[in-house]
């Protein structure tokens, strides 16, 4: 059975002449990386998108109709506006935000999905904390299209172009190196010393080849970003013993569906002609919600999958939660310790970043050196990272003199580039159009944190001070900066009636009258802050006073340089 959807060279031909009188979809990065693997035979048995049948039969079975299993919707989700003007049997020509099309697709089916019911059953929860579920009822399109594709070309890849390789291709190379049996480990996170330990003794035990199959596709919010993993993989490939183990790309969008993502990855690796797949305690979990309760126990993954295992050509390995035991200068298994009462000592994704970003000391037993270089580049000590300071609180808090005073400060510090959102500037220069509902206050606010995450990212310090009155929005915000330095969010808690006094323009009164609709404080909300860097009442400190507070705190974190 042929795997990949590609065309001929013919027919592919005949679908790029006649795609310009088809109506044409724009993908989203989650549609593209879906598209890739349905078209290079990753997702297979299937031919395209889920029709309504198969999606139902997926999130209620984790099966396809025909009772193989499949744990994970993939559909192509729409806007209602693009939805009505398709019919069935229509071509729509798939194309990316370039204009490139690399397939058409044949609609079989229209129709309006219940996203509780998916997120219930795909994700066991409704809690927006997690970032499927959030993304689920934020981003992906409220109409869901099924239909058979054509693919005509792969998607191009222009950076480490060696190391992207289709089910086909990774085939030829097990055949070509006589690798009979590969284990294959998938990872959206960097990898050291443990990962390489684990996956080497897994291997050892079954006599097989090593495939490091990362996801570079879309992974969890605040994922390191996979240039800068790409470079630890290398590095950990090498660590390996001479031609035992290879890397490959993975362009997989990742739900974090747990137990059921666990699945879908043995199958995604099963049709990469891997024999062998590592399942771990917390594999595909997302971060534990605002009460820091998880949202899968730990080894259900592992359950889950082998309830499976007789309709797999893969054989699951389940890997046990290891520890480093000093004694013993090697990583154990959880179990070892309970049995022998050995010290046990871990080191976080977190501790490694806190240790680099502050300059402290990183164990010898954590990582390789290689793995430190590559990651130098963006974990840089915060005295040398981009940062970004977002004021927000009520109008007339106080956020905007705040803000300018410590702009100038750092002007005249000097050694940084420092720039200045000012609300006023924005809405003239990049916002112009908008209103002031609450969409387009929420839009003006994503606006000004993509231009702070563009500030940062270069390792230049931007100074926002918005309102922004929605947790959700300034959590976003903050996803997208954290990505790339650091998100200092400052609360300026001045109370509603001190701002209310301070009014000069006589916005509150308007507001209260009713003449000025959805104003912060009065007829809209303003979702307090939880858990800011920093919270600073202007009633109670003179504006230079709460000045020094910002820049003593910069100081004190070692955002600042104490040399300068």
């Amino acid at each position: 059975m042929k795997k990949d959807l590609l065309v001929d060279e013919k027919q592919a031909e005949e679908l790029k002449a006649a795609s310009l009188e088809y109506v044409s979809h724009t993908l989203s990065k989650r549609q593209q990386c879906d598209l890739e693997l349905l078209i290079n035979g990753g997702f297979s048995p299937l031919t395209g998108f889920h029709d309504r049948e198969t999606y139902q039969s997926v999130i209620d079975s984790c099966r396809l109709p025909d009772g193989t299993p499949w744990p994970v919707p993939v559909v192509l989700d729409v806007a209602p506006a693009f939805a009505e003007t398709l019919e069935i049997g229509q071509k729509i020509a798939l194309r990316d935000a370039e204009g490139f099309m690399p397939a058409v697709l044949t609609v079989e089916d229209i129709w309006e999905p219940d996203k509780t019911e998916e997120a219930e059953k795909v994700y066991g929860t409704t809690d927006p904390d997690h970032p499927g579920v959030k993304q689920l009822f934020s981003d992906v399109g409220n109409v869901y299209v099924g239909g058979t594709v054509e693919g005509i070309q792969y998607p191009l890849h222009y950076e480490f172009e060696n190391l992207w390789d289709s089910p086909e291709e990774l085939q030829h190379l097990f055949r070509k190196m006589g690798w009979r049996k590969v284990v294959a480990f998938h990872s959206s996170n960097p990898m050291h010393r443990l990962h390489r330990d684990v996956i080497l003794s897994v291997a050892k035990q079954n006599e097989a080849h090593v495939l490091l199959h990362p996801a570079v596709g879309v992974t969890k919010p605040g994922d390191l970003h996979y240039y800068a993993r790409v470079h630890c993989y290398k590095a950990i490939r090498n660590r390996f013993p001479h031609n035992m183990a290879a890397l490959s790309l993975l362009p997989l969008a990742m739900r974090m569906a747990g137990p059921r993502e666990a699945l879908w990855h043995a199958i995604v690796n099963q049709n990469y002609n891997c024999t062998h797949f590592i399942v771990g305690p917390d594999h595909a979990s997302p971060p534990r919600n605002g009460n820091g309760k998880r949202f899968y126990g730990k080894y259900e993954a592992q359950r889950f999958v082998q309830r499976f295992q007789g309709d797999l050509d893969i054989e699951i390995v389940p890997v046990e939660a290891h520890h480093y035991a000093p004694d013993k200068k090697a990583f154990l298994p959880e179990s070892k310790f309970q049995e022998s009462g050995l010290e046990s000592l871990d080191f976080s994704s977190a501790d490694l970043k806190k240790a680099m970003t502050c300059n402290e000391d990183i164990p010898e037993w954590v990582t390789y050196p290689e793995v430190i270089d590559a990651l130098k580049n963006v974990y840089p000590s915060r005295s040398k990272q981009g940062f970004t300071l977002f004021f927000t609180g009520l109008s007339g808090s106080g956020k905007s003199t705040l803000a300018g005073i410590v702009y100038a400060k750092l002007i005249e510090a000097g050694g940084r580039p420092v720039s200045l959102l000012d609300g006023d500037v924005v809405r003239q220069n990049l916002s112009s159009e908008l209103g002031f509902s609450k969409a387009h206050r929420d839009l003006n606010i994503r606006r000004i944190g993509f231009v702070a995450s563009e500030i940062t990212k270069n390792r230049g310090i931007a100074i926002c001070a918005p309102i922004a009155p929605y947790a959700e929005t300034r959590r976003a915000v903050r996803e997208a900066i954290e990505q790339h330095g650091a998100f200092i969010e400052i609360h300026v808690s001045t109370p509603l009636e001190v701002c209310e006094a301070r009014d000069r323009k006589g916005l509150y009164a308007k507001a209260r009258k009713g003449i000025i609709p959805e104003f912060t404080g009065i007829s809209d909300p303003y979702d307090v802050p939880e858990n800011p860097e920093l919270s600073i009442d202007t009633s109670q400190l003179a504006p230079p006073e709460a000045a020094q507070k910002i820049l003593l705190y910069l100081l004190k974190e070692g955002y600042l340089d104490e040399n300068e």
